[in-house]
């Protein structure tokens, strides 16, 4: 029998379909390279001595503010204006829910397991990402790093979550598409899957649940 009695997944990437997909299709759109999102990012962090996505994520910088600044940094880059304003629409506009893995959790918490959201976002992101998941309807803990001022692979965020669920790490699993957080999670003392794809993550998910692609009960207390 499985010792797991709380499963923890990510939304971006795990929930929905990747996000490097959106950011693409966002730079396509306003004809801009591969990389220059990233290096505008990396820019301002260097001159500013923090990474302003992280301040972002930790909710220490707004949307507006952190969207001004990346905005002016490409104007500088590229010697011309990116609407970055729209940034929030344009991007959600290509993100769609990933029903397989959003079924899954379904059938897990039908079958007693405790589920919660772990997820680096945005404050103001908040009612786009809440309208695209029945969110209120699998999960019983959310924790949003704009709304706690921790993100991953910070352990103190996989504590909070633990907490909030009344739950040992030990009796976790977590799924998140970045490595780092992976890794992270399991140095914390959770067990853990990589998301690459849909059909593997619920076949790792399924062995660490109960072995041989069955899922075991959990625990009477945890009913």
């Amino acid at each position: 029998m499985s010792a797991i009695e709380a499963v923890i997944s990510d939304f971006g990437g795990v929930l929905t379909s990747p996000l490097m997909r959106a950011f693409a299709a966002l730079q396509e759109e306003d004809d801009l390279d591969a990389g220059a999102l990233g290096g505008a990012l990396r820019r301002i962090a260097e001159r500013d001595g923090h990474h302003p996505l992280y301040e972002l994520e930790c909710g220490r910088m707004t949307e507006h503010d952190f969207l001004s600044e990346l905005a002016a940094q490409l104007r500088a880059d590229l010697g011309r204006d990116v609407e970055m304003h729209s940034f929030a629409k344009r991007y959600f506009g290509h993100l769609e829910p990933n029903h397989a893995m959003i079924e899954f959790l379904r059938e897990l918490r039908a079958r007693g397991y405790r589920l919660a959201m772990l997820t680096n976002n945005v404050r103001e992101w908040e009612p786009l990402w809440r309208a695209m998941l029945p969110v209120d309807e699998l999960f019983e803990v959310v924790v949003d790093s704009a709304f706690v001022g921790l993100r991953k692979p910070d352990a103190a965020i996989y504590r909070l979550t633990c907490e909030r669920l009344g739950v040992a790490p030990e009796a976790c699993l977590f799924v998140d598409d970045v490595e780092p957080n992976v890794a992270a999670a399991t140095a914390f003392g959770m067990a853990a899957v990589l998301f690459r794809s849909s059909e593997q993550a619920i076949a790792e998910m399924r062995e660490a649940l109960g072995g041989d692609g069955q899922l075991s009960e959990p625990s009477r207390s945890q009913r």
